[in-house]
């Protein structure tokens, strides 16, 4: 019974390290590679495949790092490698990015069984250099990263259990109508920096992800909007687009956006009723040819409408009606580089109780000499620490660049807070 006993507690110390693996560990910190701007994938233990069971396997690929604690990873990342080192069946997690990689062959993988993550962004991946099936196989495969790398066409076909594909800053220029057929599981799928304009949706492409949840199509080359996108999604990116016109009954179809990002387009108006949603609470119109605000809706939070060409913001169009029993939620107006000559009517705070923070900035009331409000920030009701922290916000604010607005605003990150 005492070996027993001792075997036991083995084996539970080892399920709890692979445990912790998921919940607490940053490997970043200690491997010392160079960010790749993402958060890290928060594993659902709940939904692990089912691993070889103790003694563990502990083989690894002589190129890359597996590190003792975690077993199921494989670290192979930052070492100029051209071609994907062989990969041990127990692997959950293969991290390959920032190499020199240009294919993916069907090889490295036969072996492998439970994997559920790869990572193979920052590459030179061409689409034709990746075998047909290689990642549909892969039968318990939930994330795949393929930005920044050279892929011309969206790499179909893929696994089933896939919830989640970064696509950015590829070449990717069409999408076939099967190649989103059979992913039924995807909720985010990222297509930012991609070569994508309208001829793309002739085939409706998204209609059929009934869990989609986020859809990145930043930096593309889209004159409208998108159509037939599914309901279920909550996060919309179109940001450094072409777009000029949203009709008003838009987003009847989608009633469950929370935060939809446009700067960087050619609207020139907003139908009065286009954002009336009961769940959105970002909306950023920023760098766009807006002269007139627009509706706003009680659950928004957060609004942003910098860099248009407004003159005068109407607060009754705005808001129309008070209704002490359904308060508006808008804390946050930004309006710089507009064409402002005076402050938001005090009426807004009748409207918008809970508004903290106007950023009026410097505003374009002539060609030759930007303007500025007596008050460049309105801040009301904050507590000490909120408003050194929206001092230290705006000092930063000011201290950014144009190019690193733009940047920031190019793309939409894959989580949303």
């Amino acid at each position: 019974m005492g070996i027993l006993s001792h075997l036991l507690v083995l084996h539970l110390l080892w399920a709890a390290l692979v445990f912790c693996q998921y919940e607490d560990y940053d490997f970043e910190d200690e491997y010392g590679g160079e960010p790749d701007h993402q958060l890290p994938y928060y594993f659902n233990p709940n939904a692990q495949a089912e691993a070889p069971r103790f003694p563990f396997p502990v083989e690894c690929a002589k190129e890359c790092f597996c590190p003792p604690a975690f077993p199921l990873s494989m670290y192979c990342d930052h070492r100029k490698l051209k071609t994907i080192p062989n990969i041990p069946s127990h692997v959950q997690q293969l991290y390959l990015q920032n190499n020199n990689i240009e294919a993916v062959p069907a090889g490295p993988f036969t072996n492998v069984t439970f994997i559920r993550e790869i990572n193979l962004s920052y590459n030179n991946i061409k689409f034709h250099m990746i075998d047909h099936g290689v990642f549909a196989k892969l039968s318990h495969l939930v994330q795949l990263h393929l930005q920044h790398n050279e892929l011309e066409e969206f790499p179909f076909p893929l696994p089933s259990s896939l919830e989640r594909l970064l696509l950015g800053f590829n070449k990717i220029s069409r999408l076939p109508g099967n190649a989103l057929e059979g992913l039924p599981n995807m909720t985010t799928l990222d297509l930012c920096s991609n070569l994508l304009d309208d001829s793309v949706f002739k085939e409706r492409p998204f209609s059929n992800m009934k869990n989609l949840m986020q859809l990145n199509l930043c930096n593309n080359k889209l004159q409208t909007m998108p159509p037939d996108l599914p309901p279920s999604l909550r996060h919309l990116s179109l940001e450094n687009n072409s777009i000029s016109h949203i009709p008003e009954t838009y987003f009847h179809r989608l009633p469950h956006i929370v935060a939809l990002r446009m700067s960087h387009n050619n609207l020139l108006d907003i139908p009065h009723n286009t954002f009336n949603l009961p769940n959105l609470l970002e909306l950023n119109l920023g760098h766009n040819k807006l002269k007139q605000v627009f509706y706003i809706p009680r659950s928004l939070q957060h609004l942003y409408i910098e860099g248009n060409e407004i003159e005068n913001i109407n607060v009754t169009v705005m808001c129309p009606t008070l209704d002490p029993l359904n308060i508006k939620q808008l804390t946050y107006i930004r309006v710089d580089q507009n064409k402002l000559t005076s402050p938001i009517s005090t009426y807004a705070f009748f409207c918008f109780p809970l508004i903290r923070t106007i950023y009026y900035g410097e505003q374009n009331v002539t060609v030759s000499r930007p303007g500025q409000l007596r008050t460049p920030v309105f801040r009301r009701f904050l507590t000490p620490e909120e408003f050194q922290e929206a001092e230290d916000n705006h000092e930063t604010l000011n201290q950014e660049t144009e190019e690193d607005h733009e940047a920031e605003d190019s793309y939409f990150h894959p989580y949303y807070h």
